[in-house]
């Protein structure tokens, strides 16, 4: 029997929610003898910052065990769509789609007025079966952007279901970390539209290339008020390390948030609470 089992959506975040639709459709397919299939989107026309970044999105649903990724571009052809128009020329007629699993509060197509029992009867015209999950929870990516817009990285962490990751890649800084002997790499993150976790300083693990082991280390994110910072900064200090970074991409997976961004009277006081920090951070990491 060839054909699909499939689901769609934008899986910004690829959260607990959307973690439990992926593994039931591949379930579901393995049980029907079919292949699993993940429909999502380059981007959301109604969401300017994201979770997590294409490259990211796709390889956290693969690890689901979903088969197959179709991404699709917000075309102009794709976006005036009707759910039956995409139903009948992209499920039925490009993919071979058999079963479609819905979340309980997917929607797709240019009408956003039309739900379940439309694709449902959609479905039953061009011999697709259209079925919806129950919700798991109340997990949403909208949730989850303003626990991290917050700085609540172990709540954002327990929806996500993973630890929230930014990727980037090490630029020059003004070395100001290392004079007070905590040198941070200068990390510019490689999606611009992805979500920068509250300003503060957070213990976190850095992944370094392509190597898959993982470091302890801390970050701060902010203006650095203490010397007149004007802009916001990503600097990453990873402990007992002394390797050149310079444009080297690093993986940063946040693990808590240790305190707020503030001002110091001196550059000795901040070296202080520095100290403080990294003691406080081995504590989380353990």
């Amino acid at each position: 029997m060839k054909g699909y089992v499939a689901t769609i959506g934008m899986f910004d975040g690829v959260h607990r929610g959307h973690q439990f639709v992926l593994h039931e459709v591949v379930s579901e397919a393995h049980a029907l003898g079919l292949q699993s299939l993940c429909i999502t989107f380059d981007h959301s026309p109604r969401q300017e910052q994201v979770l997590t970044p294409l490259e990211q999105k796709v390889r956290l649903i693969r690890q689901t065990g979903i088969d197959r990724v179709e991404v699709l571009a917000f075309t102009p052809e794709l976006k005036v769509l009707t759910a039956k128009e995409f139903m009948e020329q992209m499920l039925r007629d490009q993919w071979g789609v058999r079963v479609l699993l819905t979340g309980y509060d997917n929607r797709f197509g240019h009408n956003r007025e039309e739900g379940f029992d439309d694709y449902v009867r959609y479905g039953r015209e061009q011999g697709i079966e259209v079925r919806q999950l129950r919700a798991e929870g109340a997990i949403s990516s909208s949730v989850i952007r303003r626990l991290i817009a917050e700085g609540n990285i172990i709540k954002a962490n327990e929806l996500l279901g993973h630890p929230y990751a930014l990727l980037g890649r090490v630029e020059h800084g003004e070395h100001i970390g290392t004079q007070m002997g905590f040198p941070t790499a200068n990390i510019v993150a490689d999606d611009q539209c992805q979500l920068i976790p509250a300003s503060g300083a957070y213990a976190v693990k850095v992944s370094i290339g392509d190597d898959t082991t993982w470091k302890a280390g801390m970050m701060n994110i902010g203006t650095r008020p203490t010397f007149d910072g004007n802009h916001q900064t990503l600097e990453v200090n990873i402990f007992d390390f002394d390797e050149d970074l310079y444009g080297k991409a690093l993986c940063v997976e946040f693990v808590s948030r240790l305190r707020e961004e503030r001002r110091f009277d001196s550059m000795e006081a901040l070296r202080e609470q520095l100290e403080k920090d990294e003691i406080q951070a081995k504590k989380e990491l353990l």
